[in-house]
Parts: structure tokens; sequence; C-alpha cells
């Protein structure tokens, strides 16, 4: 029985060494890029050719985050990318709910077809449609409404428009995963709760908007995080819709010519490539800190809607 029972002990003792060591392993290769980026940001230029500078710096300076501040100009930037940010997020999770909760809860023709094309958006890379949706938005013409209107079409390219009429459409970055976090958190609400507020003379649009909803705070608050972490970081619709409007994913794809320009005098053949691969690191980094600052603040209530929303076991 003793053997028993040291043998238990030992096998405890294992897993746990072979879990913290996965913990461990697992957090240095998250953390790696951004403590590497964090030592990039405070190291001289002397410091990029000194052989025993690895990590951390002989001389400290702050000049790459000046130089990439007034490349970037950041704080115009942070302002821009937190508005279209925020307002695409928010419209979204709106236009997502509305769609969620018609697959959930209402029954019409073709509702599972039109599920099944939700599905597919999230399976079938958005770059398919891609040569499509940017010549409708270059020739806008609201299904031939505004030519009728002004005599010809606009063009919404290089304005926030194209992310506003996809959020409000539900068409717009990740969509038909939020719809589907959405559907599948209303199926799992008590149809009794929706029938409760149909014999007290509510109407659907009453129900969801005052039972459904309130009851859903798991589902939107994933998918309010989801978006805006995913609408921050996305450089591949904001550079083919944005051209020279001042966002983070534009600022951050011109900031090696920008810097080479600023620092040549108009030459950039002849700036160090090491150099501006450092300040091109550093402008990485005050990208993503406000979404490292915002983790911290609500990465409890993340991992709960999680879990809530049943998106995992």
């Amino acid at each position: 029985m003793a053997r028993l029972l040291s043998l238990e002990s030992w096998k405890r003792w294992l897993w746990s060494i072979v879990r913290l060591t996965l913990i461990a392993g697992l957090s240095f290769v998250i953390l790696y890029p951004i403590l590497q980026k964090i030592s990039t940001a405070i190291k001289s230029k002397t410091d990029l050719y000194s052989p025993i500078v690895i990590w951390i710096p002989q001389n400290y300076t702050l000049d790459n985050m000046k130089q990439a501040i007034a490349i970037m100009d950041y704080w115009q930037t942070l302002l821009n990318t937190l508005a279209l940010s925020s307002t695409t997020t928010l419209l979204t999770a709106a236009s997502c709910a509305l769609a969620g909760y018609a697959f959930a809860r209402l029954k019409f023709k073709g509702s599972k077809l039109l599920f099944g094309g939700v599905i597919l958006t999230i399976m079938v890379p958005p770059t398919t449609i891609l040569i499509p949706v940017y010549l409708n938005l270059k020739d806008f013409t609201l299904m031939g409404l505004i030519p009728l209107l002004t005599g010809k079409s606009v063009n919404l390219l290089n304005t926030y428009w194209p992310f506003i009429l996809t959020s409000i459409t539900a068409n717009s970055l990740r969509a038909g995963l939020y719809i589907f976090i959405f559907r599948q958190f209303f199926r799992g609400v008590p149809k009794e709760v929706e029938e409760a507020a149909y014999m007290d003379g509510a109407g659907v649009g009453q129900t969801f908007l005052r039972i459904m909803l309130p009851n859903a705070m798991p589902a939107i608050v994933t998918v309010l995080l989801f978006s805006f972490v995913w609408q921050w970081n996305d450089s591949f619709f904001t550079t083919t819709y944005l051209t020279s409007s001042k966002v983070m994913s534009t600022q951050l794809s011109s900031l090696p010519y920008n810097l080479a320009i600023f620092l040549q005098d108009g030459a950039s053949s002849k700036a160090d490539p090491f150099y501006l691969s450092m300040v091109q690191d550093t402008g990485i980094l005050l990208a993503i800190l406000p979404l490292i600052i915002l983790y911290l603040f609500v990465q409890r209530y993340f991992v709960e809607s999680i879990e809530r929303t049943g998106l995992v076991g």
C-alpha cells in the first residue's frame, strides 16, 4: 500500500513538472516576439553592431521610439485606428447579433441554406471575392440608385465607408464566425423565456432587445473583443481600401520607406537597412501596445465569455 501511494505521489510530481515545462515553453514562445521588440526599442544604434549585445542593451535610448512616433504621426494614427476599430466593432456586433438571433429562433424558408452560406464564409478565404468587392466599392451605385440621382457612381475607396457598410450588413472581417457564436448562444437559451415574453404581449423585436440581448453578454463580450482585435491588426483589407488615411496598418507598411527618406534627406537607398529594421520593430511594438494594455484589463472577462459561449469544451 505504501509503495502504491509512493508511486502515485511520484506520478503527480512528474506530471506537475511536465505541465510546468509545457506552460513555461508556450509562454516563452508567445512572449518572445514582444520581449525582443522591447529590447530593440530601447537599444541604441551602436549596440546594433556590438557582438556582445543580444537582449540587454549597453546604451539605453528612446531615440527609436521618438523616430517611430514622429514618422508614423503616432498619436493621430492611434486616434484614427481607435475610431475605425470601435465603430466597426459596435456595428458588427449589432448586425451579427440580429443575424444570429434570426438563425437561432426565427423559422423562415431558406434559413438553412443561408446559414450554410454563413458557414461557407468562415471556410472560404475572403480574398476570393476581393476583386468584385473592390470594383463595387470603386464604382458604388447602391443597386443603381446613386447614378439615377446624381448621374454618376461614387468612389468609396480611401474612406471609412467600406468598413461601415460591410459591418452594417454583417459582412465584415470574420463576421461569419460572430454570427455562428451568437446563433449557438441563442439556441442555448430556454424557449420558455421567449414564450413568457410573448404571453406578456412582447413582439419579436421587444423580446430580442429586452430579454435575449441582455442575457447574451458573454457572447457580446466575446464578439466585441474578437472584432476589435482583428480589425486593429488587419492589414490586408485596410491597406486595400485605404491608401492615404493614417491608420496603424498603412503607417506600418510605409514606415521603412518614410524613415529612410526622413533620415537620408530623400536618398532612401543610402539608409542603413538594419537600423530601418530596428525602427520598424519599434513601430510594431507601438502598434500592438494598446492591445497589450487592453488585454491586461479584460483578459478575465474574455476567458469567462469564451467558456460560457461554448467555444471550448
